[in-house]
């Protein structure tokens, strides 16, 4: 609501819940959250919002999560650094350097306008880098104090996530600290995010493993633990995204004659 605000754009309360559910639907389903990009197509259409205006909306709203999540993992990887090694630990180092750099290459337009003109240029047809020109246009577009609020929405939401995660072990009769709780879902969020499972499955429970015992709890306790956190907040989302599914799939045809706009 915040970002769209800052383009002028207004949405209805009922729409942004059900069009973010049935996109994250198929993001927590697929490696990378790649369905996230179904959010243009509802904005497209609902809004009369251009793709690359949506993909710019997008990446802002992701740069927003993608540097909150890093902030908060950096202190997990600093108290459970010890638990990180082997393949794990390459994984995961690898991974929180090409999500933290990765995305300052959009803070570099004239480096990313050669590089799409070369790859345009390798394309059959005739493709326009004009839609590309927009992207650029809309990055820009975002005032400091719409994305101060943005990302205090999402320390918000994330720390929703450390509360839920602190009272699942709670009810296991763990006992976790919100601290430790932070720690442990914030580096498990990044192993979510890389392209080698879905949501993390797997990949969380192999780190909760090995970080638990740190915790003197037992490296079975953590893989119970994590089946638990999957279930709780991944499961759950996908289950209320599957419902919004059926009530708002993707739309399809053109845009509104009149967008939504302020």
């Amino acid at each position: 609501d915040v970002l769209l605000e800052a383009r002028g754009y207004q949405y209805s309360r009922l729409r942004a819940w059900t069009s973010f559910l049935s996109s994250g639907y198929v993001g927590l389903m697929t490696p990378g959250r790649v369905g996230d990009l179904l959010r243009t197509q509802y904005l497209r259409h609902d809004l009369g919002m251009p793709y690359a205006d949506g993909v710019a909306l997008l990446a802002v709203d992701r740069l927003c999560d993608i540097y909150v999540l890093l902030a908060f993992a950096s202190v997990g990887l600093a108290f459970f650094g010890a638990a990180l090694t082997g393949d794990l630990a390459l994984v995961l180092w690898v991974g929180v350097a090409a999500t933290a750099l990765g995305p300052l290459l959009l803070f570099k337009p004239g480096l990313l306008r050669r590089a799409a003109a070369f790859i345009y240029k390798k394309m059959p047809g005739e493709p326009d880098i004009a839609g590309f020109d927009r992207f650029l246009a809309g990055l820009r577009q975002q005032q400091l104090h719409h994305i101060v609020r943005a990302v205090f929405w999402t320390v918000l939401a994330f720390g929703i996530n450390y509360l839920q995660g602190w009272m699942l072990a709670r009810a296991l009769h763990i006992d976790l600290g919100v601290f430790h709780v932070m720690c442990l879902l914030a580096i498990a969020s990044v192993l979510g995010l890389l392209p080698i499972s879905i949501s993390g499955l797997g990949v969380r429970e192999l780190f909760f493993s090995l970080a638990f015992p740190l915790l003197g709890y037992s490296a079975e306790a953590g893989v119970i633990y994590g089946l638990g956190v999957f279930l709780v907040i991944y499961v759950a989302a996908v289950a209320m995204g599957f419902v919004s599914w059926q009530i708002a799939p993707p739309p399809v045809g053109d845009p509104p004659a009149t967008p939504a706009t302020t």
